[in-house]
């Protein structure tokens, strides 16, 4: 540095650079003491400059040890240290060292590295992928409720297909219960004591869904572990994979799952030797395929191979027979969750459902059903027609028994939340059950809506 410049000056200038830095600089003096931090330091914390100035190395820490003790006591710089800091907790990377003047240990500067941003990426990824894989078959055809001939047939057909190794299509409207119907396949089964994994296509961009299936090599890409992965496929080797949503895979993808049905064999990302696996595939779709097909959306000859077995899911309206039984299920099977035990159906609000023409089939049923126990108060027991929700823009022969909701004391966000899942079902109804296509209509991402309905169950 210049030496001619005034010490005020320098000082400055010093000040300036140390507060340009994006790092949060922390300085102690030989005793542990604060005696400087920029303002990378202040924000980071959430902390006044006068709550750490003077005050001991520990009084910003949230959790974890302070490093500048350790170096103040060993004199040995630190590195990468993970704490959390501050009045938000923050997760930092912490590196320290010792400041040494004419040899002697005069104190020691600190700079933390933010990784909260990083650790939440990372925390939801993780969560997406727990939403897009399930590791057992958690039901049978005896959790399958409704005795409606319809539904009988169908669960005929999956039983059919339980006691063969062919690939099932599972087709139907979103709500209508696939997913149900897969986790009985594989239970009842030849493999049923094997791993049942449930892949939502449509959950995950193309990379990562990859990636997932299929694993990767060591150095397939930036950021693949050094060890590299096993995918889904191998990791279900012997059992069953559950691909929802494959309407919504890309066709390049589909070359790969073609593969497996056809050869039984994977390539891990990264290796050109295929690997040998033994899965039995259960797909579902509440997309038209054939007019994928025709679009070039959706390859010929994968259709052909996954619709071995298909098995027809009706709808709600198709089997109104059911909509009692479903509807005291729910009822019931809710009642604790909103401690209103003891719900019970009226006469009038059974027509009223059965009236309805559910455009979120069993799914919306379930909803409707939590948000009359929500409707009630806590003296009522009985659900009558004037706690009943239904989704919005109901045909004009739905509507004409439907009941308008008054305020009863919900927050606005609550308010909020209810409108925007029936905007969803309303959506959902519009689109035939095509979540890409809702997503488009709606000018929102399909891993937006994904979350979404997620977020509220539906």
């Amino acid at each position: 540095m210049r030496q001619d410049l005034p010490p005020d000056e320098m000082r400055l200038i010093l000040w300036t650079i140390i507060n340009s830095i994006q790092d949060a600089i922390s300085v102690v003096d030989e005793n542990g003491n604060g005696i400087l931090f920029n303002n990378a330091y202040l924000k980071l914390t959430g902390l006044q400059e006068a709550d750490v100035l003077h005050k001991p190395a520990t009084v910003d820490i949230a959790e974890g040890e302070s490093m500048h003790l350790k170096v103040l006591k060993t004199g040995q710089p630190v590195r990468g240290v993970p704490m959390k800091v501050g009045r938000y907790k923050r997760h930092v990377l912490v590196f320290c060292a010792p400041l040494y003047i004419r040899e002697k240990l005069w104190g020691s500067v600190g700079i933390l590295r933010d990784v909260s941003e990083v650790r939440a990426l990372s925390d939801e990824l993780q969560r997406t992928k727990q939403k897009v894989r399930q590791l057992e078959a958690k039901y049978s055809f005896d959790d399958i409720i409704g005795g409606s001939s319809v539904l009988q047939q169908a669960i005929q057909l999956a039983k059919v297909a339980a006691a063969t190794p062919a690939t099932v299509l599972l087709r139907g409207e979103g709500g209508t219960g696939k997913e149900l119907f897969a986790h009985a396949i594989h239970h009842t089964s030849s493999r049923h004591d094997q791993q049942f994994i449930r892949v939502n296509c449509g959950a995950l961009p193309e990379n990562l869904l990859e990636s997932e299936l299929f694993g990767y090599s060591e150095g397939a890409f930036t950021g693949a572990r050094k060890q590299g992965k096993k995918g889904i496929f191998e990791e279900a080797n012997g059992g069953t994979i559950f691909l929802d949503e494959i309407g919504t895979m890309e066709v390049s993808l589909q070359a790969k799952i073609l593969r497996v049905l056809q050869e039984g064999e994977i390539v891990r990302i990264g290796e050109a030797h295929p690997l040998t696996v033994d899965v039995r595939v259960i797909a579902a779709t509440n997309a038209n395929l054939e007019a994928l097909i025709e679009e070039g959306k959706f390859r010929e000859d994968l259709y052909y191979r996954l619709n071995v077995f298909p098995i027809y899911m009706p709808t709600l309206a198709e089997r109104r027979m059911d909509i009692p039984l479903l509807a005291e299920y729910y009822l019931h099977a809710l009642s604790q969750d909103y401690n209103r035990p003891g719900a019970e159906l009226s006469t009038e609000s059974t027509a009223m459902l059965q009236d309805y023409h559910w455009p979120g089939n069993v799914r919306e049923l379930k909803n409707v059903m939590a948000r009359a126990l929500i409707n009630l108060t806590k003296d009522e027991t009985l659900v009558e027609p004037r706690h009943l929700m239904f989704s919005l823009n109901t045909p004009r022969h739905a509507t004409s028994q439907r009941q308008l909701h008054t305020y009863q004391g919900e927050t606005l966000g609550q308010l909020h939340a209810t409108w925007e899942k029936n905007i969803l079902l309303d959506a959902l109804h519009r689109a035939g059950g095509n979540k890409t296509e809702a997503a488009r209509q709606l000018a929102i991402s399909v891993r937006s809506l994904y979350n979404k309905l997620e977020r509220y169950s539906i």
